[in-house]
């Protein structure tokens, strides 16, 4: 790795240890593996709003990857301090024209910070199906328990399902992409989703 790498910065999930009486910031050791095969230097973000906030200033990264993991609170999950802290690390995305790609629950924060709401789903766990619209058609992973069925502005629908539900949206004016697969859990790592994160981040 050069030392003139462009810097990303990703979102942890929240791990509940109660024998040890700890909340942990964990993160599948693909996702960083990802990010470098895109090319860049993967940093990982706690969830501590303040403190992921002082670190985009000080860091200034090229992109910010929201992961995988955690339902959000409102739809029966239990980690509120991420939520608070993502929402916080979209905020000063959108101030700063900061990139972000948000995978799976990270698609999911996108989608409840623009207000489209999320549905219970079944079948759409540990399954690979097909999507279509804009990006083609793809065969992808899934892995998610809440799904979305309409958008609205300034949220557009890149692919979905053929159960109508969405699998990939973007911003229609910033540099916001999610898509509800993981990129990461593929071997090796698809094409198509490194190049999407090359276009995106630069």
């Amino acid at each position: 790795m050069g030392s003139d790498m462009k810097v990303v910065l990703y979102t942890q999930r929240v791990e509940l240890i109660e024998s040890y009486g700890e909340r942990r910031d964990c993160a599948d050791q693909n996702i960083p593996r990802f990010i470098e095969a895109c090319g860049y230097l993967p940093i990982p973000l706690p969830n501590i709003r303040n403190i992921a906030e002082k670190l985009i200033e000080q860091i200034q990264p090229s992109g910010i990857i929201l992961t995988g993991g955690n339902s959000l609170a409102k739809y029966g999950g239990d980690a509120p301090e991420r939520d608070e802290a993502e929402r916080r690390i979209l905020d000063v995305s959108l101030e700063r024209d900061i990139p972000v790609y948000g995978f799976c629950r990270g698609m999911q924060v996108i989608l409840d910070y623009f207000d489209c709401e999320l549905n219970q789903v079944q079948g759409h766990v540990a399954v690979h199906h097909k999507v279509s619209g804009v990006l083609g058609e793809l065969e992808v992973n899934s892995f998610h328990n809440q799904a979305c069925y309409r958008v609205k502005d300034p949220v557009e629908v890149l692919a979905q399902t053929q159960d109508g539900v969405i699998e990939a949206v973007q911003h229609k004016n910033k540099r916001i992409l999610g898509t509800m697969w993981h990129p990461e859990r593929e071997t090796p790592f698809p094409d198509l989703d490194i190049q999407r994160i090359q276009k995106l981040f630069g």
